[in-house]
């Protein structure tokens, strides 16, 4: 047996959490709240590039706010048109 330290790759930040679902209209991951082109470009973005972006991603999450219902609740109270 040999002192030498096991080598372990660094992985790089990432703020994904394994839900990959990409939002119809804003175009941002429904899970990590990157868009397409920052995940794309993730693994060739330094670190400092890495950093930047995930500090911006609290401030994307109004984005996604869930709808009270959209156009099947306000038929079911009996507003708008069929």
């Amino acid at each position: 047996m040999t002192d030498r330290p096991v080598w372990k790759r660094k992985e790089p930040s990432s703020p994904c959490v394994d839900i990959c679902v990409i939002h119809p209209r804003e175009r941002l991951c429904t899970g990590c709240l990157r868009t397409i082109d920052e995940i794309t470009a993730w693994a060739r973005l330094s670190e400092d590039e890495r950093q930047a972006i995930m500090a911006e991603l609290p401030d994307r999450a109004p984005r996604l706010k869930q709808r009270r219902g959209g156009r099947a609740a306000r038929l079911s109270r009996g507003g708008g048109k069929a």
